[in-house]
């Protein structure tokens, strides 16, 4: 009998149960968000970062396992010997974790037998398991044809500046796969575009309500859960725009404040958060907070008429650029950061992510009409289903769970698209709550294990062909 037949990987993960969690919980209390003030030479993306990464590297060399830092852009942990790779890419960078958690956001408490931290489900958790699955397989002492290496990208959640060093200097994996969105298999991953649409502004001063300044969201792959303006006007007005608003938010069952400060009115609303690739799971702070202001008697801006018009649908429809096709689902848009002060140009980071099989220019031209530019493209990514990778990964996800390997399309940009041949895998399962980038994401820790246990079999897998 073979060694892959004889061996227990999640009786394996389980005798390691212990030492798992309290790893990840270590590694989560590293506030590892980009940091431009404390960036430097070995720590591109400032000493937040660097810590966790150093820290990664190290619990690797604890291992006996091979390591290098990439002057901080990247590193990697490697075991094995032979000219073909299997890549695990991963990520340690974790975005802002803004406001409204039931515990510090990097004290990796455990509720309810749910580990509570930024990160804990993008990327750090599955970051761990992958590491402890490649120490799984070197503690069995168990043979292997082709080199297995983690590779740790830093700046994941910005602008990919990691892997694009990464690739630069370092080889491309034969075949990989990255922990880093749902299981089954994700196959396909939409193109993303990132876009800053600009409004020129206008001279609104003799109307009688002025918006003055308006800003939400922090990253344009997030949906703003907060959004803030300030308007001037005059006390009639003021508080008729106060009890207009209270009106709003109670009708449409939503928080905030309206408040008058320094000879200004200050409106605040909450929404709720999600990732970029599924705004309609959250509610759009800013968009929102528009649509009221639109209606205000006395305010004309178009700053808040272009968002009111054009960024209600999150399909694109308002820009005229929806479009789909049958393997990856319609394309969708989230507009996740906004900043208007009175006197400038208004701008607006909008995150598309479009069809696989779309040429990004049949849906360009709906982007004619407005005054924007590019700021980032990730193509689109797609491995065939009958690829030896996507079956070795089928037979050992349904093995090890008993169903069926559906194979998925996503609109989220993981790593897998930076790879010539590799494919998204897990963490999230498919009755398990997805909490990527919201308030208290959490990862449970029966995930992390069953996740472990498939990370190990699939790379014992994969680097014995």
């Amino acid at each position: 009998m073979s060694d892959k037949m004889e061996i227990n990987w999640l009786k394996e993960v389980k005798n390691r149960r212990d030492e798992i969690v309290y790893e990840l919980r270590e590694f989560l209390q590293y506030d590892s968000v980009y940091d431009e003030k404390t960036r430097k030479a070995g720590a591109p993306f400032g000493t937040k970062i660097e810590a966790a990464l150093l820290h990664l590297l190290n619990l690797g060399k604890k291992a006996n396992f091979s390591v290098r830092n990439l002057e901080g852009y990247a590193g990697y942990i490697e075991m094995g010997q032979g000219e073909e790779s299997v890549g695990i890419l991963c990520h340690i960078d974790v975005v802002p974790p803004g406001e409204g958690w039931s515990s510090p956001p990097f004290a990796a408490e455990i509720q309810n037998d749910r580990i509570v931290a930024r990160g804990a489900l993008d990327d750090k958790g599955p970051t761990i398991a992958a590491f402890f699955a490649m120490r799984i397989i070197h503690e069995l002492n168990l043979s292997i044809k082709r080199r297995v290496r983690l590779i740790i990208g830093t700046d994941e959640e910005r602008n990919w500046e990691c892997v694009d060093f990464y690739f630069r200097h370092e080889e491309m994996p034969t075949v990989g796969i990255v922990p880093d969105a749902d299981f089954p298999i994700i196959v396909a991953e939409k193109g993303v575009l990132d876009v800053e649409v600009s409004i020129p502004f206008h001279d609104t001063s003799e109307h009688p309500v002025r918006l003055q300044t308006f800003y939400a969201g922090e990253r344009l792959n997030m949906v703003p859960d907060r959004a803030i303006a300030s308007l001037i006007c005059s006390h009639e007005s003021t508080e008729a725009i106060k009890a207009s608003f209270d009106h709003f938010i109670e009708e449409h069952q939503l928080e905030g404040k309206a408040k008058a400060e320094n000879g200004l009115l200050m409106l605040t609303l909450e929404g709720k958060s999600a990732h970029g690739s599924t705004p309609e799971k959250g509610i759009n702070a800013a968009v929102k907070l528009a649509q009221f202001l639109h209606h205000v008697n006395g305010l004309s801006d178009p700053f808040i008429q272009f968002i009111s018009e054009h960024l209600r649908e999150t399909n694109g429809a308002g820009l005229s650029i929806a479009c789909s096709d049958d393997v990856s689902g319609p394309l969708t848009m989230n507009a996740g950061r906004f900043a208007y002060t009175y006197g400038e140009a208004g701008t607006i980071g909008v995150n598309i992510r479009y069809p696989v099989t779309v040429d990004i220019e049949t849906f360009l031209a709906g982007l004619q009409a407005h005054n924007h530019r590019i700021m980032n493209h990730l193509k689109p990514s797609y491995v065939e289903k009958d690829h030896p990778l996507i079956r070795t990964l089928q037979t050992v996800y349904k093995r090890q769970t008993g169903e069926e390997a559906t194979l998925l399309a996503i609109g989220g940009g993981t790593y897998a698209r930076a790879l010539k041949t590799g494919v998204a895998f897990g963490p999230l399962f498919p009755d398990e709550e997805d909490t990527a980038h919201q308030k208290d994401e959490s990862i449970s820790i029966d995930q992390l294990l069953r996740a472990t246990a498939l990370y190990a079999e699939a790379i014992y897998e994969l680097a014995s062909q």
